[in-house]
Formats: C-alpha cells, structure tokens, sequence
C-alpha cells in the first residue's frame, strides 16, 4: 500500500510542479505585453487560458524527461532540494531543445533563442524545487520497511480480576 501512496504523492507534485513550471513561462513570455505601460488592464478570462495551455505544454513536454529523474532519485533515495533544482532545469532544457530544430549532418540546434532557453531552464528549476516541497524529501521512503512496534506495558497489578 505504501507504493500505491508513494505513487500518488508522486502524480500530484509532479502536477503541482508543472502547474508552477506552466505559470513561470506564461507570465515570463508575456512580460514584455505587461510591461507596456500603455496597454491598460488584462483579461482574467485570457490569463487563465493561457495558463491552462502553458500548463498542458508543459505537462506534455515534461512527462517522460520527468520521468527520468523521479525514477533516478526514488531509486537512489536522493532527497537533495539541489539534486531536485538540477534536474529540473535538464527536464526545462530538453523539453526546450525537443522543440528546436537538430541538422544532424551539422550536429547543431538552428535557431537557439537564448531568453526562450533561459525561461524554460528557469522554470525548471523552479519546478523541480516544487516537486521536491510536495514529494522529493521522501524519495525511496516507501523502501524502507516501518520500524517494528513496541509491546505495550504491561498492566497494573490490581486492574486483572482474580483467578481461582
């Protein structure tokens, strides 16, 4: 039962983290249409799509490299907010760099935007940061078997009814 739980914990962080990893490439993508002082305010019904669809990307995006990185650290019991960050910011970067173009004649990526890669490997790490709040800090715990249980103390003299 504790893998079933584990697994569990382990979809919704990695919900949560692409939910937060979606926000920061919405809201940094968007920025410079915030910044316009002129451009008055926001529909709320247009950030919330756009939010929607930043979290579907990501999501879609970040499974199988996420993946990767859940499988590796609940197999080594790596709790490290560090190790979490890092591979984070490798889910950000490949899922930014499945989306570029590759000549392999060339073994080049054409048309690298250096912001676009920042904002992806940014919100990377932040995710994966997210993760590690809700499910990182007890990788590998359902491994560990629970520690046995001591008997409990014995009665008081006076509270057993007398035997014949």
């Amino acid at each position: 039962m504790s893998l079933i739980g584990r697994l569990i914990v382990i979809f919704f962080g990695f919900l949560a983290a692409c939910f937060v990893g979606g926000m920061i490439v919405v809201g940094a993508l968007l920025f410079l249409e915030f910044s316009d002082l002129g451009a008055g305010p926001v529909d709320q019904g247009t950030i919330d799509i756009l939010l929607g669809f930043g979290f579907i990307f990501v999501s879609g995006f970040a499974l199988v490299p996420a993946a990767v990185i859940v499988a590796i650290t609940e197999a080594l019991y790596i709790r490290s907010a560090l190790a979490y960050a890092t591979g984070g910011g490798l889910v950000g970067l490949a899922c930014y760099l499945g989306l570029i173009p590759f000549h392999p004649d060339t073994f080049q990526f054409e048309g690298i935007v250096r912001r676009h890669l920042e904002i992806m490997t940014g919100a990377g790490i932040v995710a994966g940061v997210v993760y590690w709040l809700i499910a990182g800090r007890n990788a590998g715990a359902w491994r560990i078997p629970p520690a046995p249980r001591r008997p409990p103390p014995p009665l008081p003299s006076h509270s057993r009814p007398d035997v014949p």
